[in-house]
């Protein structure tokens, strides 16, 4: 074994990469990367998260991409051995092995070849290292971490990974990515959860002369009735095409209020394999939450069905046309098509190690103005998830991916005011450019952020979908004994929704088990919130690159921040967690953070607080041992000083366990968007595992009735 092959990440390098990004920006997307000899590499390689623990076997599956200019396939071996040095003489340090990963064609145009690497490897009794090579040649970013077949995936998430199109991009030279890497050279991160908005693609409007011309076209009669010509699928696909290759490949984005260069990214796709879902900048803005006569003009929906192809190329490493779009067994299948993508839903399912399991909702294929995801979708999901489930008690927690939070401040009245006829007068003149135009989409002429308000859950057209999906969610945990936490982004700023039992006394706040006395019981969810069943947290990391909405925003948010009664026995609400600013100081909003950030989940006997943890005696029982309990506060020094010490338990100051099981979970909050250094400030909350099953009293709930 040679002695660089524990060698730490070249994190000076990263560090240099990322000033020269920031400071060096070209006017063109720079093309082929010399660093790789022999081969035209355009985009990759770019690692992907398939599946762990399948059908009972120890297994770890995956692929590797890359596009390159011509139809060659360059050999792609790999080193294989232990992640981390043996320090102590009592055991032999493992060997390395040798392998190949069988690479083939799955996609060819305009003279570019996707080439898909498959990765088969098996989870061992130790974390290993892969490190890989393109035709005998290594850089250092060619390398990425497998867990112990006994240990779960340290996890990385991140969402709207781009900026929108008319930000300043010069207000923002740094890149978080920087610190992610940074994180990874020591946490090791297995794999990064992108949780919508990996590729931002709403310059197509500007590349497309048929959806300019449509976009331009006032009469909403001709509108409607405008037609696309042959060339619009080719037109749109040049455009995806090289917009991926430009963003995947090299890190390049053009928009109207500058460019950027975040060379980063590419390397973080490179050593940490991701597994993605899709939001609506991934097609292009607000696609899905327009009126039906937008969505039908052949012209609009050829955007959602060439764009989804690219985001399956890319994201998924898959073709659409090829057996393994459909038959992967990550799939959760349905038999009907979406409505404008005509598509089925590509919601996954997969182990993330021993503890944890993810299930992906694809929020985008089916949706239309009134619907996010069918019906029939969901009876899949949850068949899906129940067969998983009761065949693998060994996971303690499941993570649900949504692009849009469901977990949020109402802003229904909002809607309603823009929706109104009052607003009916300025829409018709800013259609017509009397007064400013940007008042209203391009689209159909709504106003401007009523797409945005129609993506979110709260809409009064999403409302019952909304609180089925949560109740159904509820349900399931309890039932099965899985603490659920949802992962969100979309919104540009950072906070954490919860959803608990009411702290009360009445006989259904919990189940009621016989032999038991309600009284104590809820006494013991008030201390032990591990006891509650319909504890679901919605971890809201956005935007890691770009730009976060004002102050007034956040401002505005937190006053529209309260406890919402879910129904009789469940509230919802917002964590108080952002007690302190970035750099230390107090401040007034502890709900909102509106500053770029990403987040991570770590197991925490995987974590830094893995020797914290209490030493059990064998068959000791770690949820009756004195564990640390804290409330979700900053992380500011290294001194792991108490921000909230003072605060004592109530319905909304909660501490939570520190069970070795516990998700360890952070939000990684950018301080100065123009240093280089990419520092960031932590804001933790520690999610326990659910202990026990329960059976809950169905109640009355809005919009859905007892049913």
């Amino acid at each position: 074994m040679t002695d660089s092959w524990f060698d730490p990440l070249p994190l000076r390098e990263f560090a240099e990469l990322n000033k020269l990004s920031g400071e060096n920006v070209p006017e063109e997307c720079p093309t082929t990367d010399p660093s790789i000899e022999g081969i035209d590499l355009r985009c990759g390689p770019i690692l992907r998260l398939a599946g762990t623990l399948e059908n009972n076997e120890n297994n770890y599956r995956g692929s590797a991409m890359i596009v390159v200019k011509g139809e060659d396939i360059p050999v792609m071996g790999y080193k294989i051995g232990p992640a981390e040095q043996n320090k102590t003489s009592e055991k032999p340090q493992p060997s390395i092995s040798l392998g190949e990963f069988p690479g083939t064609i799955f996609y060819q145009q305009d003279g570019f070849s996707f080439i898909r690497y498959t990765i088969e490897l098996e989870l061992v009794s130790y974390g290993q290292r892969v490190q890989y090579y393109i035709n005998n040649q290594y850089k250092k970013s060619f390398q990425f971490f497998i867990p112990a077949v006994d240990e779960s995936m340290n996890i990385m998430s991140f969402s709207c990974n781009g900026f929108s199109l008319g930000t300043d991009t010069s207000e923002y030279k740094s890149s978080l990515w920087l610190d992610v890497l940074n994180k990874h050279d020591t946490q090791h991160y297995h794999v990064m959860l992108g949780g919508g908005d990996q590729i931002y693609a709403d310059s197509v409007k500007l590349y497309s002369e048929q959806l300019q011309k449509w976009m331009d076209e006032p009469n909403p009669i001709r509108k409607r009735g405008m037609k696309a010509l042959d060339s619009l699928v080719s037109e749109l696909s040049d455009y995806y095409l090289n917009h991926y290759l430009a963003w995947f490949g090299k890190g390049y984005w053009k928009g109207k209020g500058g460019d950027t260069l975040q060379a980063l990214f590419p390397l973080a796709m490179s050593q940490i394999p991701s597994v993605n879902i899709y939001d609506d900048h991934d097609i292009i803005d607000g696609f899905g939450s327009y009126h039906d006569s937008t969505m039908a003009n052949e012209i609009f929906n050829s955007v959602g069905n060439v764009a989804y192809k690219y985001y399956m190329l890319f994201q998924h490493q898959i073709n659409p046309e090829e057996k393994l779009h459909g038959s992967d067994p990550s799939w959760i299948a349905n038999t009907q098509k979406g409505k404008y993508i005509k598509q089925h839903n590509h919601s996954n399912y997969l182990r993330l190690g021993r503890e944890i399991s993810l299930l992906g909702l694809d929020c985008r294929t089916e949706r239309d103005l009134k619907q996010i995801i069918s019906p029939k979708t969901y009876s899949a999901v949850f068949t899906r998830l129940k067969q998983e489930i009761t065949l693998t008690p060994e996971v303690k927690h499941l993570l649900v991916m949504l692009g849009v939070p469901i977990f949020y401040p109402r802003l229904v009245w909002l809607e309603w005011l823009l929706t109104s006829t009052l607003f009916k007068p300025l829409r018709k003149l800013a259609t017509k450019g009397v007064i400013n135009k940007g008042l209203v989409n391009e689209f159909d002429g709504d106003v401007e952020v009523l797409d945005d308000l129609n993506d979110h859950w709260c809409s009064k057209h999403h409302k019952r979908e909304r609180n089925q999906l949560v109740r159904d969610l509820v349900n399931f945990g309890a039932g099965h004994g899985v603490r659920i936490t949802i992962l969100s982004g979309d919104v540009h700023l950072c906070c954490i929704g919860r959803l608990k039992s009411k702290y009360h006394h009445h006989p259904h706040t919990h189940a009621t088990l016989k032999g038991e006395d309600i009284d104590d019981m809820n006494l013991e969810v008030t201390d032990y919130p591990e006891r509650d069943p319909r504890l679901i947290f919605n971890v809201i990391s956005s935007a890691i690159i770009n730009a976060p909405p004002p102050d007034a925003m956040a401002t505005l948010l937190n006053k529209r921040s309260k406890i919402h009664r879910f129904d009789k026995d469940t509230d919802e609400d917002v964590l108080p967690i952002f007690h302190n600013e970035v750099d230390g100081s107090k401040r007034e909003n502890h709900r909102f953070l509106n500053k770029r950030n990403w987040s991570d989940l770590i197991i925490a006997k995987q974590s830094k607080y893995a020797l914290k943890l209490p030493e059990l005696d064998e068959g000791q029982d770690e949820t009756k041992t004195d564990v640390i309990r804290k409330l979700p506060q900053p992380i500011l020094d290294s001194k792991a000083e108490d921000y909230v010490n003072q605060k004592k338990t109530d319905d909304i100051y909660v501490k939570y366990p520190l069970f070795s099981d516990s998700l360890v979970t952070t939000l990684h909050v950018e301080q100065d968007p123009l240093n280089y250094d990419a520092p960031t400030a932590s804001y933790e909350v520690l999610i326990p595992k659910l202990i026990g099953s329960y059976e809950l009293q169905q109640q009355n709930v809005k919009h859905l009735g007892n049913n």
